[in-house]
């Protein structure tokens, strides 16, 4: 069984503070809404550096140290959480800048945001928080369609990301589905370009955009982005691009430094879809009276060496060392009314504290 990727808030505090230059976020003080994104806006373009396209940063923040932890490229469109990867690359050795090969041949850089968006424009187009490494042919079948949730598959890669007709209510084109594991990362990478680039966006085209500066998504993508947010908590993974990329290029991702910050800017969507949530993962009582749940599913729990708590806004309330070792009951910690999202290794569910 792989780790687990998820951010320990609680024990990681004191690292993720330690890379944060002292008072980085201090002018955010008192600020919410609109005007909070806007001072956001302000601190990760001051002393943005743009370095240009090439392949330098990967080395460092496209590693995996978290699933094999082999040092091989991370690529989400080929990472298995749970099993073996289909294939796996060398960094440096197996990057290209074209191929006609099938998929697992060879890796480069996927624009998360399509580049034909900005019209190739910098410093967009060289900015390395949404710029990763990934599969050539997947990076290929992708091509610019905007992310989304999928009904009907026309492609489907090795890890189970999906290429096909979209099932958001009030979007019906071709939409790319990546695996649950890696949709917070986008919505949080998303939300970083809505941010740095909020004075030029309002001239990019691009069928997620609703063609303001402020709210930037229409309303079936930027429900889709903050459930995305809400169902996959920042990871450790993301803590170290995060910190690689701000090394090299000088700006930070404020969404993985302070998830909180996505609440308070674009609000909460509490309609969460119950279909991305484990099947396999039940709590009981649900809603939860008193400070006690039951966990049960259809693996071994025990297997499992930590559970976490996280509210609808991404931040961790509880985090559980060896959940499971002497049975499945969880104590819950003076949580106040409202809705919680447990998870323990890839699995995860929703509860509620009434």
């Amino acid at each position: 069984m792989k780790k687990s990727i998820l951010l320990l808030l609680v024990g990681f505090s004191g690292f993720m503070n330690a890379q944060i230059p002292t008072g980085y976020y201090s002018q955010t003080t008192g600020l919410t809404g609109f005007p909070l994104k806007t001072k956001l806006r302000d601190i990760v373009t001051n002393g943005h550096q743009d370095k240009n396209y090439n392949w330098v940063v990967f080395a460092t923040a496209d590693r995996d140290k978290y699933y094999e932890n082999d040092n091989s490229v991370l690529d989400i469109y080929s990472e298995n959480p749970t099993g073996v990867d289909p294939y796996k690359y060398t960094i440096v050795t197996d990057q290209c800048g074209s191929s006609n090969g099938p998929e697992g041949t060879c890796y480069n850089r996927e624009h998360t945001i399509p580049k034909s968006t900005f019209n190739d424009r910098t410093p967009m187009h060289n900015d390395y928080h949404h710029l990763l490494a990934t599969d050539y042919d997947v990076n290929n079948k992708r091509s610019n369609y905007p992310y989304g949730e999928v009904g009907t598959a026309s492609w489907t890669s090795k890890n189970g990301s999906k290429l096909g007709s979209s099932k958001l209510n009030g979007y019906g084109g071709t939409v790319f589905e990546p695996i649950n594991e890696f949709k917070g990362d986008i919505a949080r990478i998303y939300l970083y370009f809505a941010t740095r680039y909020e004075n030029e966006i309002q001239t990019f085209v691009y069928d997620m955009y609703d063609g303001s500066k402020t709210k930037v998504f229409k309303e079936p993508f930027l429900n889709m982005l903050l459930r995305w947010h809400q169902q996959d908590p920042v990871s450790l993974k993301e803590i170290d691009r995060n910190n690689a990329v701000y090394n090299y290029q000088k700006n930070r991702n404020p969404y993985v430094d302070h998830p909180e910050y996505i609440a308070e800017i674009w609000g909460t969507v509490m309609a969460v879809d119950d279909a991305s949530f484990s099947k396999n993962l039940v709590v009981a009582p649900n809603p939860v009276k008193g400070n006690t749940i039951t966990v049960t599913g259809d693996k071994d729990l025990k297997q499992f060496k930590k559970a976490f708590i996280y509210n609808t806004v991404g931040q961790n309330v509880q985090t559980i060392e060896n959940p499971f070792q002497n049975g499945n009951s969880i104590t819950l910690k003076n949580l106040p009314k409202g809705v919680y999202i447990l998870k323990t290794g890839e699995l995860n569910t929703k509860f509620i504290v009434d």
